[in-house]
C-alpha cells in the first residue's frame, strides 16, 4: 500500500557497503525519475547512474552528510553508499526546476524502498564534484541522490514546540520530528 511505501522512505545516511546495487536497478529508479510530472513538460534533468567503486569514493568526499548532526562527517567505511544518482539541469533547456527536483527525487526514492534500498538527497555539495563527473557547462549539479542498503532504524516522532531538528541515540536509531497534523492542516474560511 503506499502509505507503507511512503513510511519506509525515509533519508537515510548508513548503509551496508557490501551490498551492491546493479546499474541496472538505478537506470529502473531513473526510468521512475523520468515519469514524474514536470512544469510546462520542459523536462530539463538529466541523471548520472553511478556505481563504480573508485567514483563513488570521489563522489563521497564531496558531499555533505547532516547538518544537524554537527559532530557527525558521515558513514564510516563499511557505512557507505554504493551507488548514487547525480541529478541535473540541463539550462539549455530550462534555467530552474525545483518542483521537477523533488518530483523526480521522490519517485527515485518511492522506487528504491520498493526495492528494499535507502537512499538520501543531498545538496550540500563540494563544487569540485562537477569537475569530477567532467560535466559539459550547460549541467548543472542539483541534487545527488546517494544509495545503499540501510543499516540504521529511522523512526518518525512528534515534533514538541516546533523542534524539527533529527537526532540520533545512543544505539543510532536516527530520529525525525514531525509537526503534528493539526499543526499543518489549514481551515479554509467560510464566508
Amino acid at each position: 500500500m503506499i502509505r507503507d511505501l511512503i513510511a519506509r522512505t525515509r533519508s537515510y545516511r548508513r548503509f551496508d557497503e557490501e551490498y551492491e546495487i546493479s546499474h541496472q536497478s538505478l537506470i529502473d529508479l531513473i526510468e521512475l525519475a523520468r515519469q514524474a510530472g514536470s512544469a510546462r513538460n520542459m523536462q530539463p534533468l538529466k541523471y548520472m547512474a553511478v556505481t563504480d567503486k573508485m567514483l563513488c569514493e570521489k563522489i563521497f568526499s564531496c558531499l555533505g552528510w547532516a547538518g544537524y548532526l554537527s559532530d557527525w562527517p558521515g558513514p564510516v567505511k563499511g557505512e557507505r553508499p554504493t551507488a548514487y544518482i547525480i541529478c541535473l539541469l540541463d539550462t539549455d533547456i530550462c534555467s530552474e526546476a525545483d518542483v521537477d527536483l523533488g518530483i523526480a527525487s521522490q519517485n527515485i526514492l518511492l522506487g528504491a524502498a520498493e526495492k528494499n534500498l535507502g537512499g538520501c538527497r543531498i545538496a550540500s555539495l563540494s563544487p569540485q564534484l562537477k569537475n569530477i563527473l567532467q560535466l559539459a557547462p550547460h549541467l548543472v549539479i542539483k541534487l545527488v541522490i546517494a544509495l545503499g542498503k540501510p543499516v540504521e532504524k529511522v523512526k518518525l516522532v512528534d515534533a514538541q514546540k516546533n523542534e524539527i531538528k533529527y537526532w540520533r541515540d545512543e544505539h543510532m536509531t536516527h530520529y525525525v520530528p514531525k509537526r503534528k497534523l493539526d499543526d499543518i492542516l489549514l481551515i479554509p474560511p467560510l464566508d
